[in-house]
């Protein structure tokens, strides 16, 4: 079976994997007179009576977030889906440490995976800077930020219609101070570290891919040709609570270099973390906000697939 813009697609799928297309009947929408968090009444000026959660326009197509030239990312709707549904969060504290920085992808099949990687990506950054306040260990953090993130995803109302799956998303946190990365993920957002020495990838992806070619069930080259090969297997979201424990690593600084947070948008197009690599060394600029700018339109330039995020820590 072939979607209208010729990619594979299975007989069960609900959406295209290339360009996002819904596969399945959908119902004409309505109007917002509810809480899109907790389903509550509106007021007069846009906010929730319960809540408090702001009714917000949609997301902005092209969204930057710059906290210095050392911290920034950029996120991307691409050139192919009709909204962007990724999103991302940084934080730097205490004026230089430790750095957060969060992206999130929401995942398509789910109802409102914008506002699933909006939620996450904000909660989780948040309870994170919480935890360092109060002394917790990055591990812990990273765990108990999760959980809150996961909680307030799973507060997000939506219609249950069968259709589509509860709201979600993907998601890769990492906090750094005193020459430590602890990053934890659910899905395939990933982590990489690129310096002028040595380059890699800090995340394994939960994804059907991954799984199959570990166990050693198929090549990765034949993988990648399986409509399932972007299939993820863990998420956060209401239909995956009791596997979202993350995974967490931990990873030494080794020297000055580049912590590179990512969705799918951009790592699609990259053929490994020496590829990568090549793309941070090549850029006009070398400040996150640059970096981060050269990565999306090396994305784009690609074909824009998919929502591309990237977030930049210089070290």
């Amino acid at each position: 079976m072939q979607c209208i813009c010729g990619a594979s697609i299975l007989a069960d799928d609900k959406f295209c994997e290339e360009c996002g297309t819904p596969l399945t009947a959908s119902k004409p929408p309505t109007a917002i007179d509810k809480c899109e968090k907790c389903g509550a009444g509106i007021d007069s000026e846009g906010y929730c009576c319960q809540c408090g959660f702001r009714q917000e326009p949609p997301v902005h197509d092209w969204l930057e977030v710059i906290i210095n030239s050392q911290l920034a990312g950029v996120s991307d709707r691409g050139l192919k889906h009709s909204r962007n549904e990724d999103f991302l969060a940084l934080q730097q504290l205490n004026d230089s440490q430790p750095n957060i920085l969060v992206v999130c992808d929401g995942v398509s099949s789910s109802e409102k995976p914008d506002l699933a990687a909006k939620t996450a990506a904000e909660t989780t950054c948040l309870a994170l800077a919480n935890a360092w306040e109060i002394g917790e260990n990055s591990a812990s953090a990273i765990k108990s930020a999760f959980a809150t993130a996961l909680a307030n995803v799973c507060n997000i109302s939506y219609r249950n219609s069968g259709d589509l799956e509860p709201p979600s998303t993907t998601i890769v946190a990492a906090i750094v101070q005193e020459g430590i990365a602890t990053i934890g993920w659910l899905g395939d957002s990933r982590a990489y570290w690129i310096s002028a020495h040595s380059h890699q990838q800090l995340t394994q992806d939960d994804s059907w891919l991954t799984e199959v070619v570990a166990a050693g069930k198929i090549s990765e080259a034949e993988a990648r040709l399986s409509p399932k090969a972007h299939a993820i297997t863990r998420w956060l979201g209401a239909d995956a609570v009791e596997d979202a424990v993350p995974s967490i690593v931990k990873f030494t600084i080794p020297d000055s270099g580049y912590l590179i947070l990512c969705s799918d948008g951009l790592w699609n197009y990259t053929l490994d973390a020496a590829h990568l690599a090549n793309l941070v060394q090549r850029s006009p600029d070398r400040d996150a906000i640059g970096i981060s700018r050269t990565l999306v339109e090396f994305a784009r330039n690609c074909g824009g697939h998919d929502n591309i995020t990237v977030a930049v820590l210089c070290l």
